[in-house]
């Protein structure tokens, strides 16, 4: 598969595993209309493709995303806003049903901030920052900085950031849950590439499965959650994966034991 982006580049990480990085460095990697629509395309690009079981997503060593292109952004009010390529690529990305992991070094402001609240792990190197400003703007966040920020961080953390525009560091943003680890600076990428490949080793059909239920815990009652886990639970006991990986499994375990009573 072969990619021809402007606003971002796609590599190979090998073991199933690709790697979107954005490029728009000089800008801190503004995520201009052209960036959100190309990553879409790719996320969409990569999602359909078999052989591609986890990506990361990356703005390089410096800053991950500061924020939207304000003088696009500037351009469009609430009715032009509604259907923009913009925001059919926000919801383009959220129905990716490939795991995705963000490497977070330097600002993950706005919609930077947002796009990190998107993927499914996230690894920040400790110098990085994350924050919703969009009210010093007279603005609010539109693209998930209200909704997941409160199902990650709780209510109080939630609108300390949204009614301030404050940022919080690395490590703060791993007490309230935005983050899964914090790692050195500049060792964010290698890291969230090493647990691309943990996730990417396991079949395919279940990883993306135990994606999707565990995105039904924030958006449904418990008893809803319980009964689509259990429904996805069914569904992988009459796949072949699961069947071959639980035979190997046991095939293990019992040459395992033999070794040992020997």
């Amino acid at each position: 598969m072969s990619f021809n982006f402007h606003d971002l580049a796609i590599t190979d990480a090998g073991d199933g595993v690709r790697v979107i990085t954005l490029t728009r460095n000089a800008v801190k990697n503004a995520l201009r209309h052209q960036t959100m629509v190309e990553l879409a395309d790719a996320l969409g690009s990569l999602d359909s493709d078999s052989h591609v079981r986890c990506v990361v997503i990356t703005g390089g060593p410096s800053v991950f995303a500061a924020g939207a292109d304000l003088a696009e952004m500037l351009e469009l009010d609430g009715p032009a806003l509604e259907q923009h390529p913009r925001t059919l690529a926000w919801r383009r990305i959220w129905e990716v049903g490939c795991p995705i992991v963000a490497a977070v070094e330097g600002w993950a402001l706005g919609g930077g901030c947002e796009l990190a609240l998107s993927c499914d792990v996230v690894i920040a190197g400790d110098g990085a920052r994350f924050g919703q400003p969009e009210i010093t703007l007279g603005w609010m966040p539109g693209a998930g900085g209200t909704q997941r920020l409160a199902r990650s961080a709780g209510k109080s953390v939630a609108m300390q950031m949204v009614l301030t525009g404050d940022a919080i560091d690395a490590a703060a943003a791993q007490r309230a849950g935005i983050v899964s680890e914090v790692v050195a600076a500049g060792s964010a990428l290698a890291r969230a590439v090493a647990v691309a490949a943990r996730i990417a080793a396991h079949p395919r059909g279940a990883t993306r499965a135990a994606k999707a239920a565990v995105q039904r815990a924030f958006e449904t009652p418990l008893r809803d959650g319980l009964r689509d886990e259990h429904a996805g639970f069914r569904t992988l006991a009459s796949s072949d994966e699961r069947n071959t990986h639980i035979r190997e499994a046991i095939t293990r375990s019992r040459a395992k034991s033999r070794r040992n009573s020997q």
